[in-house]
Order: structure tokens, then C-alpha cells, then sequence
């Protein structure tokens, strides 16, 4: 039977050796790290030589050549056997700038360049065995090929995992290869990491932060059902629901317990064992408390190598705060003001007329005097709340005038009145006695809208006045007339002004003498006055026109130009009322022997300067379109 056992065991150990694991990071829950090397923190570029227990490599503090290693912060100024064509790059310990890694060059045979042994696992536990690496290759060489080997104290392969070809390039980029297995009945194993890849003109990494950590189910885990961290105000007092959500698990007999974080160290709850837990602050005092559900099979639980931990679930005691509101009022009416909070993360404000912001520093635009009044800011800052009032001022209208607008007659000069103010700026500035003065003196010549701008030494305001122009009365009774006895003319009135009446006199012979055109029919020379009256109390104003009546037409058939001083010219009277009289006289042959055009010239009896002898000459005249054209003859006798 025992030589059965032996048999059955060497037959699982062959088949066991046979297992090659593939890359695959824990999907679950974690627990502590059985083992966690990243190779320190120091001040100094190189930091010391590991156990030869450790590995097998050449250690040096420069740049490592095949087969040798160097544990350094960072790559600056490393270089390969050629001199060039590796990434300068950090360790990859996150939040420690001081933190060292493993930096190897491969051999030309193949060998380990690290290994550990570990102790104190659980039969039938799931295990993740990780580590980072980086390709330190900045152009195309020969590539890594890392093996994870895992086997036990007596050197009997459990299993391993190989990363295949990692690839250089020009970015150099950290990957973490990992692969998870699960034990049977070993507790103590030795974890070995090897470079299978041929040494030579590549083939060099780094290594850093080597994990092994029992694998376990997912845990989600939540405060008040909320699926994250929470934050609360110094002094409150609350129960805090905590939640875990078991999902994937494997285990047979799975036990939970609750823990919380003291320094750093992990302590049990008392009583707390299953995935639900209350945790009451009282008076919370500032800090940060945390807290964690471990779990794993029964027999497992006390062993920090076998069991999982959900991530911490943190309350944030933060000390109170005290947030403080302030504006920039007082202020004038129609600017800006800015409100303001000292402290907090999110705000809101409240305020007269429904005012409300969510800014830390709201602008109010265009203030009026109803805007004034308490504006209370709420703030809020890792769970704590601040409340702060501040009072916005807006100073009250100042500025008045004795009137909006006003009527003046042209060329009579009016006060205009401002006060409130201690100095005063009127526009347009023409036409007044002083731009710069409360109560100026207009004489607009049109209507005129003055703009005056006060200020009492904080606010300036604005006012309009209207000063309004009613122009006088003008009367423009036309240029004097003439007419014909028993013909009619039209009288060429003209009025101007604001709100006016108007009449002639005398109204004799007139068709309507209000009219500003009547018709006039005088039988003899009149003088019509036109009057222009202004209803708004300005100046008045009169004009005349002259109407000269001459007699009806005459024209005299003879005339004696003999220098005798008697009827010596032929004069047509009523030519006189006529401004373009055209007169022709002719021969009885018809030869043209004088002509007048325009203004009428008696005729002198003469041609082209010479008497013309005593004879029966004809004529034609015409006076205007009213008339028809007069003709006739003449007797010239000397």
C-alpha cells in the first residue's frame, strides 16, 4: 500500500510539472502580500546587492553588462555594452520617488535572476504570483522572454507561467504579467523568475514590485449604500451602514469578519462576521477611519496568507470650517457687484427677489435698489456645511430736475435746474451759459435735449431735459404787384412759426382775407398788411404788398416825333404792369423797322438810329398769356 502512495505520488508530481500557467491578474479580492519586494527606498542612486540566495546574477553599480544586474533608482545615464538604446526611465513603486528596481542585462545562458522562498500558505488556496517589467530596449533587439516558475522547497515543479517576447520600442511603458494557481496540499514554496530570452545586443529589463497574494472572490463593498469613500464634519454623530457584496466565490465554507485600521495595523471587530456591520462615531473627532471585510474558508480565516480583503472603506473626519461672505457694496446704481466665499467646495446662494447661484464668487450685473438687502451663502467642504450672510448696499437716486421738458420762444432765454448732486456736467454745451454749473441758462436756437450728469463723490446719474423751441411769428406778404383795372392777382402770402394765425387788411376787394393766398380784384393801387399772430404767446409779426391797378389797354394809333417835346413817342401805357411785353413794328412791306422785348421802350419813330419818314406803319404786342396778342397800325407824321 505504501509503495502504492508512492507510485500515485511521483505519477501527480510528473503530472504537475507539466503545467504551464497562462498570464492572468487576480479578478478578484486580494489579500495582504505573503510577499511584497520592491527592492527598498534610499537616498543614494545604487542601493546594496541582494542575497546571493536571491539570485544568481553579477551584481555592479554602473551600467549591468550580460549576466549582470544593479539595483538603482532610475536608468539616467545607463546604457547597454554599445553605449546607447535604453529608456531612461524611473522605478515603478507608485508615490516613491526614492524607491529603487532591479535592472538586468541577460546572459547568454539563461538563469535566474531572482527567486524567494515563501512559507506559511493554505492547502487549496488560490494564489496571484506578479511582477512589473519593462522592456528597457529603445529600438528593435533581441527580445525578453521572462518564465515564472513555481516549485516546491524539495525543488519539484508546482508550475509556471512565460510572458512570451516583450516587445521594445520607442515608448517605454511598465506592464505588470501575472498569473494566479491554486495549491493542493503545499504550504511552503520557492518562486523563481528567469529570462529565457538569448543575452547578446538586447534582451534587457527591469524589474520591480514582485507580489504574492492569495486570489478570492469579487467584493464590492459600500457606506451607506453609497460605493465610495464618504467625508463628515468634525463633532457629528451618525451610525454608518458598511456593506460587502460577495460574488464568485469559490469557497466551501466561507466566513467573513470585519476590520478596521489602527495606525497600520489591521484589527478584528468583535462580533462582526458577516457582510453587514454598523459603525457609530460619536462626536466624530478629526481623522480617517477605515475599515475592511476580510474573508476565506473556515479554517483559513486567522492566516493572513489565505485569506482576501475588500478595498478599505474610508470615513473622512474633516475639521469644520468657517466659510465667510462679503460683497463689494456699497454701490451706485446700475453697477456691478460681486459676491464672495472664502472656503468650500460647492456653494449656494440665496437673496432678495428669489436670487439664487451655485458660483463661489457670483456677480450681480446691473443693481437696482430693490437688490439690496442679506445674501446668505451656504458652503460645503469634505462633508462639513458653513453658513454666512453679508449685506449688499445700493445707494439710493440722488440726482432730480425741476422738469422733464419745456416750452420757450425762440431768442427768450430758460434756467434749467439740477440738484442732488455736489458737481454737475450738462451736453450739449453750446448754446448754454455754463456746462459745468446746477442751474445753467439754455438759448437753444432749435429744440434741444440736454443730458446732465451728477455725482456725489461716489455715484454719477444721469438725467434728460427737453428744452422745447416755439419759433415766433414771421408774416412774408410776396413782393408788390401789379394789375389791370378790372383783373385779378393772387396775393403771395407766407406765414412761419409754431401754432400761428394769420389775416389781411384791409379786406377790401380780397376773395377771403384769411386765406394766406386770396384773391385780389382792386380797382386802384392798395396796400395789403399781412398779419402773423402767435397763438403760444411769442412775437408777432406784419408785412405788406404793394397791388399798383393800372387802366385798361390803350393803344394810340399815332404820334408825331418831331422834337417838339409833345407826343414825340409812342407809348403804350399799360405795358407798365407787364414784365415781358414783347412789341413789333413793321413797314408795309413788311421789313421789321423796331422791336421790344421784356420791360416795354417807347418808340422814338426811328430805324437803326434814323428818322423814318411820316407813313402808316402796323404793329403787334403781346402782354402776357392772359391777353391776346393786340395789333393795329400806326400814323408816323413829323
Amino acid at each position: 500500500m505504501c509503495n502504492l502512495l508512492k507510485v500515485l505520488l511521483s505519477s501527480f508530481l510528473v503530472f504537475l510539472s507539466t503545467i504551464t500557467f497562462s498570464q492572468q491578474v487576480c479578478n478578484g479580492a486580494l489579500g495582504d502580500p505573503v510577499i511584497n519586494i520592491n527592492f527598498g527606498s534610499g537616498t543614494s542612486n545604487f542601493a546594496a546587492p541582494l542575497s546571493t540566495a536571491n539570485t544568481n546574477y553579477l551584481y555592479v553599480q554602473d551600467s549591468p553588462d550580460d549576466g549582470e544586474y544593479t539595483i538603482a533608482k532610475s536608468t539616467n545615464g545607463m546604457h547597454n555594452q554599445i553605449g546607447n538604446g535604453w529608456h531612461q526611465i524611473p522605478n515603478h513603486t507608485p508615490n516613491d520617488p526614492n524607491g529603487y528596481m532591479m535592472v538586468v542585462n541577460a546572459s547568454e545562458n539563461p538563469g535566474i535572476f531572482y527567486q524567494t522562498n515563501i512559507s506559511g500558505l493554505c492547502p487549496g488556496t488560490t494564489y496571484e504570483f506578479a511582477a512589473w517589467i519593462i522592456n528597457l530596449l529603445n529600438y528593435s533587439g533581441k527580445k525578453p522572454n521572462i518564465t515564472f516558475t513555481i516549485e516546491t522547497t524539495a525543488g519539484a515543479p508546482v508550475g509556471k507561467y512565460n510572458t512570451n517576447d516583450i516587445e521594445d520600442g520607442p515608448t517605454p511603458k511598465w506592464i505588470q504579467y501575472a498569473t494566479t494557481f491554486t495549491t493542493t496540499n503545499q504550504t511552503d514554496l520557492v518562486l523563481k523568475i528567469s529570462n529565457s530570452g538569448p543575452g547578446g545586443i538586447g534582451n534587457d529589463i527591469a524589474l520591480d514590485d514582485i507580489t504574492f497574494r492569495a486570489c478570492g472572490p469579487i467584493i464590492t463593498s459600500s457606506v451607506n449604500n453609497v460605493p465610495s469613500n464618504i467625508s463628515v464634519c468634525e463633532g457629528n454623530s451618525g451610525n454608518y451602514a458598511l456593506a460587502a457584496n460577495i460574488t464568485a466565490s469559490t469557497y466551501v465554507d466561507a466566513v467573513y469578519q470585519w476590520q478596521s485600521l489602527t495606525g497600520n495595523i489591521w484589527t478584528d471587530i468583535p462580533g462582526q462576521n458577516t457582510t453587514l456591520t454598523t459603525v457609530n462615531l460619536t462626536g466624530a473627532a478629526i481623522g480617517s477611519y477605515q475599515y475592511r471585510l476580510i474573508t476565506a474558508e473556515r479554517q483559513n480565516i486567522n492566516s493572513v496568507n489565505c485569506r482576501v480583503a475588500s478595498d478599505p472603506l474610508t470615513i473622512t473626519v474633516t475639521a469644520k470650517f468657517n466659510t465667510i461672505a462679503s460683497n463689494n457694496s456699497p454701490t451706485c446704481i446700475g453697477s456691478s457687484v460681486q459676491l464672495s466665499a472664502t472656503e468650500g467646495t460647492t456653494f449656494k446662494w440665496t437673496g432678495p427677489n428669489g436670487f439664487t447661484s451655485t458660483d463661489k464668487n457670483p456677480i450681480i450685473s446691473n443693481t437696482q435698489f430693490d437688490m439690496a438687502g442679506d445674501y446668505t451663502v451656504t458652503a460645503t467642504l469634505n462633508g462639513c456645511t458653513s453658513t454666512s450672510t453679508t449685506t449688499l448696499v445700493v445707494l439710493e437716486p440722488f440726482l432730480t430736475t425741476s422738469f422733464t421738458s419745456v416750452e420757450t420762444c425762440e431768442n427768450n432765454p430758460i434756467t434749467l435746474f439740477a440738484s442732488g448732486g455736489i458737481s454737475y456736467k450738462w451736453l450739449p454745451s453750446e448754446s448754454l451759459s455754463s456746462s459745468e454749473i446746477a442751474n445753467p441758462i439754455a438759448n437753444p436756437k432749435e429744440t434741444t435735449t440736454y443730458t446732465v450728469t451728477a455725482s456725489n463723490g461716489i455715484c454719477s446719474e444721469t438725467a434728460t431735459v427737453k428744452v422745447i423751441i416755439l419759433k415766433n411769428a414771421v408774416a412774408d406778404a410776396g413782393a408788390d404787384l401789379k394789375a389791370l383795372n378790372g383783373y385779378s392777382v393772387i396775393l403771395n402770402g407766407k406765414v412761419t412759426g409754431d401754432d400761428v394765425s394769420y389775416f389781411w387788411t384791409p379786406n377790401d376787394y380780397l376773395d377771403d382775407p384769411t386765406k394766406l393766398n386770396p384773391k385780389a380784384t382792386p380797382p386802384f393801387d392798395i396796400t395789403y398788411t399781412l398779419h402773423a399772430q402767435s397763438n403760444a404767446g411769442c412775437l408777432n409779426s406784419t408785412d405788406d404788398v404793394l397791388v399798383k391797378v393800372y387802366p385798361k389797354i390803350v393803344i394810340p394809333n399815332s404820334f408825331s416825333p418831331n422834337g417838339d417835346g409833345i407826343n414825340d413817342y409812342w407809348t403804350i401805357p399799360a405795358t407798365e404792369a407787364f414784365t415781358n411785353t414783347r412789341v413789333k413794328i413793321t413797314n408795309r412791306y413788311g421789313n421789321l423797322v423796331y422791336q421790344s422785348n421784356g420791360v416795354y421802350k417807347p418808340w422814338d419813330g426811328k430805324f437803326e438810329g434814323k428818322d423814318l419818314p411820316s407813313a402808316v406803319y402796323y404793329y403787334t404786342v403781346y402782354f402776357n398769356e392772359d391777353f391776346e396778342t393786340y395789333s393795329g397800325w400806326i400814323f408816323l407824321t413829323r
